[in-house]
């Protein structure tokens, strides 16, 4: 479904339940798109269709019914009570409870063709029930509920998804929270659905549809389109062809502000207050000379805790407070906003010139310019599954692994990790460069200069050292950010962003390693820990060795061999 028919059916639920909803969480860690998400994973088949039929939102409400899933004989299917038609009638009133969603199913089908197949089977009936659909198992408890049809009322059927929702969150363990994560809302939902959560799974868990896609990541991709959909605002989000990235480098104003001080080199952020073997492994941000930071706390061995902005993320860890002096409390972390658009002036994109009528593919030796073959994929999607699906499509079209395939096949003690991530990135609309400006030519275009891209003269190859270099250096003014964790890389991927994990050598004559981040698959995905954390995204790679989904050495950016790595995002 197109995002715009996603987004105006977002509003319309918004502009309707809105108020109700706001009064709802008043003292609760839930928000209106948390609500607005379960409601489009739970009912929002039915009730988008309904809206249009129905001017009456009490009989759209009513409708909101669903589950005809009954046990199978042999095992499968529904478990919880009642199984089957048999089941509910041996129960008090059952009788009365099925006449109930049987005349909804019948109703239904009345309506919609997909309903017309299971009503045919007189043994069917409805188990879920209301816009948050109460499941049919609490019959045995609270009858009336049911029986009365009080489900029919979003008010009611509100309530008790909040009350749900509320056992939910402390089955988690997570009721003392200040605030709520939008992974953490999803991971809420999934305890909604299935009434426990699975750390190492992450969000694929719930109820899998038949697109291959779980109730979690479902309600996840619901609630980041509803964070772009405004009540009264007729926009449509993000253009085609583009993810909508999450804000990373929002700041608090709690702290002493200190500068970074070290007169001979970057200063290391790390993840715990201490020194690693190998120095580079628990490093999380290289802070260059004069960056101002916070100070939160005092860590042992000399660190402090800190917190920053840096290329656009957060970045939360430890430093030593030997490389830090006092800022003025008016001092400030810079970190420029991602560019949104194309640059047209200064220091621009450029690429290889190439003769016309020629063709560059995947089956000759990598040169300079990039690929111009007929039919390559790209990405034009409007919601997080479409760029996915356009995402994999890239993968497989690129195809890194085949043998035929002589672009990406290491040759001569020559591999060619950066040649795969600039097609990856040129196929998903992204800049990343092939070719890039020398030091001259980049002086002339910051003083507004007119500079011809000529090979060797003005412009020169990319390789992995100098990708990282890039990325840093001018990623932010081509729609790059940072990212500061392994788990916000993956989750942004997933929605259909573009990521990638550089590392530049400490030699510069080494080759250093750039590999793209690609959503998780129903068959691939990113290695989590017992907690559930991220150790390992899902990648894909040319180099020593070619894979279209994978992992490498586990960590291998933090190995000793590498002088510094990071992580980046681009929508």
């Amino acid at each position: 479904m197109p995002r715009s028919g996603i987004a105006a059916d977002i509003r319309w639920f918004k502009e309707t339940f809105g108020l109700p909803m706001s009064r709802a969480i008043s003292g609760t860690l839930f928000d209106v798109d948390m609500l607005t998400a379960i409601a489009c994973q739970e009912t929002g088949y039915l009730w988008r269709r309904l809206r249009m039929r129905f001017s009456s939102v009490e009989r759209v409400t009513a409708l909101c019914v669903g589950d005809v899933i009954d046990a199978r004989p042999g095992g499968g299917g529904r478990r919880a009570f009642p199984r089957n038609k048999a089941e509910l009638l041996a129960w008090p009133k059952g009788d009365e409870m099925f006449a109930i969603a049987r005349a909804v199913l019948e109703a239904l089908a009345g309506l919609f063709d997909d309903f017309k197949v299971p009503a045919s089977d007189p043994r069917k009936f409805c188990r879920g029930f209301g816009v948050f659909q109460y499941d049919l198992q609490f019959f045995k408890t609270d009858p009336q509920y049911f029986l009365q049809g009080r489900y029919c009322d979003f008010g009611n059927s509100l309530a008790k998804c909040i009350e749900e929702l509320k056992r939910d969150l402390a089955k988690l363990g997570w009721q003392n929270k200040r605030s709520l994560t939008d992974f953490e809302m999803a991971c809420v939902a999934i305890v909604y659905n299935t009434g426990r959560f699975i750390p190492r799974l992450g969000l694929k868990q719930g109820h899998k549809n038949r697109d291959g896609i779980y109730y979690g990541e479902a309600v996840y991709d619901f609630l980041r389109i509803a964070r772009t959909v405004r009540v009264g605002d007729a926009g449509e989000g993000p253009e085609p062809g583009r993810a909508r990235l999450a804000s990373s480098d929002s700041l608090g104003s709690e702290g002493t502000p200190y500068k970074v001080v070290t007169r001979s080199s970057t200063l290391r952020m790390r993840s715990e207050p201490k020194v690693s073997r190998p120095p580079t492994r628990n490093v999380v941000a290289e802070l260059p000379e004069g960056h101002i930071v916070r100070a939160r706390g005092r860590g042992r061995r000399g660190f402090l805790q800190l917190e920053t902005s840096l290329g656009g993320a957060r970045f939360v860890g430890f430093a030593h407070a030997d490389f830090l002096v006092r800022a003025g409390n008016d001092a400030v972390a810079q970190s420029a906003a991602p560019g949104t658009a194309a640059r047209s002036r200064g220091i621009v994109a450029v690429h290889m010139p190439r003769r016309p009528g020629t063709v560059t593919k995947r089956t000759a030796h990598a040169g300079a310019h990039s690929l111009n073959e007929n039919g390559q994929p790209g990405r034009a999607g409007t919601t997080p599954a479409e760029l996915r699906a356009e995402l994999w499509a890239i993968v497989d079209w690129l195809a890194v692994d085949r043998v035929s395939h002589k672009r990406y096949q290491p040759r001569a003690g020559l591999t060619f990790c950066n040649i795969y991530a600039h097609d990856f990135c040129h196929l998903a609309g992204i800049y990343l460069p092939r070719v890039w400006w020398n030091a001259r030519a980049i002086a002339d275009l910051s003083q507004g200069k007119q500079v011809e891209p000529l090979y060797a003269a003005t412009i020169t190859e990319m390789r992995a050292n100098s990708l990282f270099r890039w990325l840093r250096d001018f990623g932010t003014d081509f729609g790059w950010r940072r990212s500061a964790s392994l788990d916000e890389l993956q989750i942004e991927v997933n929605q259909g962003a573009v990521g990638v994990i550089a590392a530049r050598r400490r030699e510069d004559g080494s080759s250093g390693h750039i590999v793209v981040v690609v959503p998780e698959t129903s068959v691939h995905r990113a290695q989590r820990n017992s907690l559930g954390s991220i150790v390992s995204p899902l990648q894909s790679q040319a180099g020593a060795r070619n894979f279209r989904y994978g992992h490498g050495a586990r960590a291998w950016w933090q190995q000793a061999q590498f002088a510094e790595s990071g992580f980046w995002l681009h929508a």
